[in-house]
């Protein structure tokens, strides 16, 4: 019996499915257990593979974390996605898909797990730190271009941050319970004022304030009297 599992173990590196199974057993430990608890040897154990074939794939804990993260969610692939475009609408799309990717059932609890181990763990931030300069914000100052790129993309993601934070971090009503429209009507100006290069005014997103401009506009009422208007 030993030696059938020995054979049984021997096999399994050579398998796509090997990398899924350790893959699937991180996330549900990572989610259930937080990052300290979690050993990679429990990992090993769980999955059914050596411990060396864990470290061989993904180097160490941390590597691991981040490829189960991948699983529900890759931040280089969202922000591409969010940078196609018209860039008048960037700062509803963005919104759009921070608000999708955190309401979801499968990558929110995820995401969630990641930021309160990047809050216990210095080491573990500093990683997330890493990820999030370069695949969130240099790819948004690159898309930007012009003044002070990487500044507004920095701001960018400090709004992104509070919003997380109030909406699923600390759940502070009424910012837990708005609808997407309502977080994006409320928070969609700013987000475009940061993202604006300074000196310019900031590109209007679609005929929706055209419109509200030219309702203001039927709505006053007729200038009377002189040059003056008096």
């Amino acid at each position: 019996m030993m030696m059938n599992k020995a054979q049984r173990r021997g096999r399994r590196p050579g398998s796509p499915d090997t990398r899924a199974e350790i893959l699937d057993v991180a996330r549900r430990r990572f989610l259930q257990d937080g990052y300290h608890a979690v050993t990679l040897r429990s990992i090993a154990t769980e999955a059914g593979v050596d411990l060396a074939l864990i470290s061989y794939f993904y180097g160490s804990k941390k590597g691991l974390f981040g490829a189960a993260l991948a699983l529900s969610v890759n931040p280089a692939d969202v922000v591409a996605e969010v940078l196609e475009g018209d860039p008048a609408t960037l700062p509803q799309r963005a919104l759009q898909r921070v608000l999708a990717a955190w309401d979801d059932p499968e990558s929110g609890p995820v995401l969630l797990a990641l930021v309160r181990n990047a809050v216990q763990d210095d080491t573990f931030a500093a990683l997330l730190r890493e990820l999030v300069e370069r695949e969130i914000v240099d790819r948004v100052a690159a898309s930007l271009g012009g003044t002070a790129a990487r500044r507004r993309a920095m701001a960018f993601c400090a709004q992104v941050a509070g919003l997380i934070t109030t909406r699923y971090l600390l759940r502070v009503e009424p910012m837990a319970s708005m609808s997407h429209e309502e977080i994006i009507r409320h928070l969609g100006p700013a987000v475009r004022q940061t993202l604006s290069e300074p000196g310019r005014r900031p590109a209007q997103g679609g005929p929706a304030p055209t419109a509200r401009r030219r309702q203001e506009q039927a709505a006053r009422p007729p200038r009377t009297g002189g040059p003056t208007g008096r």
